[in-house]
């Protein structure tokens, strides 16, 4: 749970659940694993349970709703930072429908669903719905508070994900490319010109893989060219600081998030 969550491009983090299974090169030092370990819960890999969570832990977004529309701003929150969404597990069925449930109580925040799984969105979401998820239903007509995301480390999980993510239709198609292990470059895939946003970032941590700014500098001139506005989250590494803009290259100080039409929401 993050009520004013650290990570600069959200106000608040969701979990419906912790747990997960490695399945890509970004996978390797994965924080969430790391973390839950240090707190006790043993639920990565695939026969390892999940840790769900009481009514008081659902609750929460209600709350940051209330407060989003008294204020008359909207709030994004990232869903989710301690496992995946859309993980091929029925048995968090349950918790998928709680979750979109939630979602479209909460019509004052931006969910953020960011996935390494764009492949399973339509079978989750089939399932979930009991079969009613076709043609006729997309997330941008029917959630359009969901904006949709895909983590791409490299570029071939760029050519894998990015023409499946934008495939489904959404108010705002993002890219995480976090932590970035090599030069990407989405002006070259197909779909890429749905992408409305790309938070570019460093591996960080102990053993963080080494970060190149000048991929990040590609990835921005990337953006102008498919017009997707441009987040430079950090540089990564071990560094206390390593987030801040007054620490990173002149030019590479860029925090824009996407323009989004609150009428429709």
């Amino acid at each position: 749970m993050g009520e004013n969550s650290k990570i600069q491009w959200t106000d608040h983090t969701f979990n419906p659940w912790w747990g997960c299974v490695k399945i890509s090169p970004g996978c390797a030092h994965c924080y969430a694993e790391t973390f839950s370990k240090r707190t006790g819960h043993a639920v990565w890999g695939v026969d390892a349970p999940r840790r769900t969570f009481g009514a008081k832990h659902w609750a929460e977004p209600l709350k940051w709703n209330d407060e989003a529309q008294a204020a008359g701003k909207r709030r994004r929150v990232f869903c989710a930072s301690m496992a995946d969404v859309f993980e091929d597990r029925e048995d968090l069925d349950e918790q998928r429908m709680r979750l979109f449930e939630l979602i479209d109580k909460t019509k004052w925040l931006d969910w953020l669903l960011l996935t390494k799984r764009p492949n399973r969105i339509s079978d989750v979401m089939e399932r979930v719905s009991h079969g009613s998820y076709g043609s006729a239903w997309n997330f941008a007509d029917h959630m359009p508070n969901v904006w949709l995301g895909t983590t791409c480390e490299d570029m071939a999980r760029a050519e894998e994900r990015i023409p499946t993510l934008t495939a489904h239709p959404a108010t705002v198609h993002f890219l995480s490319v976090e932590p970035q292990l090599g030069l990407v470059t989405p002006s070259l895939v197909q779909g890429a010109r749905d992408v409305e946003w790309i938070i570019c970032g460093g591996e960080s941590g102990a053993g963080a893989r080494p970060f190149n700014p000048s991929w990040a500098r590609v990835l921005l001139d990337e953006a102008r060219d498919i017009g997707a506005a441009f987040f430079m989250k950090q540089l990564g590494g071990a560094r206390d600081k390593r987030g801040e803009l007054d620490q990173m290259p002149e030019d590479l100080r860029v925090r824009e998030f996407p323009a989004v039409a609150v009428g429709s929401m």
